[in-house]
């Protein structure tokens, strides 16, 4: 432990247990039948399944997704590239201040270092996607993609299969809307100009896999993440809702795991939590994983759905920018500070 950077290491509270069982609860949604409904409605016990998971865990795995085989091993193979490349070459795309896209090894959770590399995209055209907090705050500037030049088919790859994991977020999010009891196209105006974006993740094998953590304990901010895990390494971890413990998710080929945002639990006045998960490393392989983050147009303006408001279910939440709240975060990751102390919480009406 002397020899181990001290930036990596967790508080004894939150170091995970290399021994934690794995989740076999966490249910797997066969999502065919939204490809294959003739009419393009839902079957009743796939819109059950998918409130009662939402509920419960939070968190499911996808089949059956419509995402081509081609395409996310295309992803893979080119993520695994450009992480094999050198730190020099790495970092030649590498994030600066006012830049939101790009390398990092610096990333912090909970004012913890992560065990960690990353490389940010974002989805939309940059030409539509406001730069700044405020119109007259330019503390952030360029929403504009960096691709490594000695890589010319890496750009295609990322592009080409955010494109896919775009239509599987609005199909998720038609489901969604309709286990709440909304027409299924209730959610699309919100994404008419995204602000999603897809993260690669490398995590190099760890000398004390027992005092660090690929990524510390959090919840997602956005709307949906879909995440694809590497099918030989275990780790990432679910925080269950009815004890606390920690349950690792144990890889299902061509499978997505799919967690409910912090956005949805507003939008569904909490009937639908996010829920706290992290990512384990070990000291023998390294382990990759790619996450895509569907998250709403800059403009968005996020509160309960008053379809979901009664008297006798109030809002829990004010109403917030998601533009405003997404810059600040990512300003707060360029001044070096805990973006993760910037939370949606923040918003909650006490009752």
């Amino acid at each position: 432990m002397d020899d181990f950077d001290q930036a990596f290491i967790q508080a004894p509270e939150h170091r995970p247990k290399l021994s934690d069982p794995e989740a076999d609860g966490i249910p797997t949604v066969d999502l065919s039948p939204i490809f294959n409904s003739p009419d393009g409605t839902f079957p009743d016990d796939l819109v059950r399944q998918i409130a009662s998971t939402s509920i419960d865990w939070g968190f499911f795995l996808v089949v059956n997704h419509g995402v081509p085989a081609e395409k996310r091993q295309r992803m893979e193979a080119a993520s695994r590239e450009f992480f094999r490349r050198s730190l020099e070459e790495k970092r030649t795309v590498m994030k600066v201040e006012g830049m939101v896209t790009g390398y990092s090894d610096m990333e912090l959770t909970k004012n913890v270092r992560d065990w960690k590399e990353v490389f940010d995209f974002i989805v939309a055209d940059p030409t539509v996607v406001p730069v700044s907090p405020e119109p007259n705050d330019h503390r952030l500037t360029h929403w504009t993609n960096q691709w490594p030049t000695y890589l010319p088919e890496f750009r295609r790859a990322c592009e080409e299969y955010v494109e896919e994991l775009e239509k599987l977020g609005h199909k998720l999010m038609e489901l969604l809307a309709v286990s709440l009891g909304l027409p299924a196209e209730r959610f699309r105006d919100y994404f008419k100009e995204t602000t999603s974006f897809g993260r690669l993740n490398h995590y190099p094998p760890c000398p004390s896999p027992e005092l660090a953590l690929g990524v510390g304990r959090h919840k997602d901010p956005g709307v949906l993440t879909v995440l694809a895990q590497d099918d030989d390494v275990e780790g990432l971890e679910v925080k269950r809702k009815r004890d606390g413990e920690w349950i690792r998710v144990k890889p299902v080929p061509d499978s997505y795991v799919v967690n409910v945002g912090e956005i949805t639990q507003a939008w569904s006045n909490e009937r639908y939590e996010s829920v706290e998960h992290r990512a384990m490393v070990n000291h023998k392989k390294e382990r990759y994983s790619i996450a895509f983050f569907f998250n709403p147009s800059h403009s968005t303006v996020v509160e309960p759905l008053k379809e979901l408001i009664t008297p006798e279910n109030p809002p829990n939440y004010k109403s917030y920018s998601w533009g405003k709240y997404l810059s600040n975060r990512m300003l707060s990751n360029f001044k070096q500070l805990n973006a993760d102390n910037i939370q949606v919480s923040h918003f909650k009406i006490s009752n």
